[in-house]
């Protein structure tokens, strides 16, 4: 797992290949991450179904609730059978862009 902070956002990428075990190490840490934005960055797992991103709901509402982006950032996937509450995109710099029109939205109090 490696993990890059740029400003208020943290990218959390999986570097052994094991979706399973990565799910696990950021739910386990994720104390660490919660006062900030976080993008997990699965790019590199190119078979993933819905349901393997829909694990990730529990973290996602946890974090919105703290009123943080959350953004999943996977290729080669069907964005329209994502639930409405996961916020899913193709490309690092689509999250970033995400995260940032997120941000100016709560600054306005939306």
């Amino acid at each position: 797992m490696k993990v890059d902070q740029k400003g208020h956002t943290i990218s959390i990428r999986d570097t052994q290949g094991d979706f399973t075990s990565f799910l696990m190490k950021v739910t386990h840490q994720y104390k660490t991450f919660e006062k900030h934005n976080i993008i997990i960055d699965l790019l590199m797992h190119n078979d993933l179904s819905t349901n393997d991103i829909k694990l990730f709901m529990p973290l996602s509402k946890q974090h919105k609730k703290a009123k943080k982006s959350f953004v999943i950032v996977t290729s080669d996937f069907d964005y329209n059978a994502v639930p409405a509450k996961l916020t899913v995109v193709p490309s690092l710099l689509e999250a970033h862009d995400i995260i940032e029109m997120e941000e100016i939205e709560r600054d306005l109090g939306f």
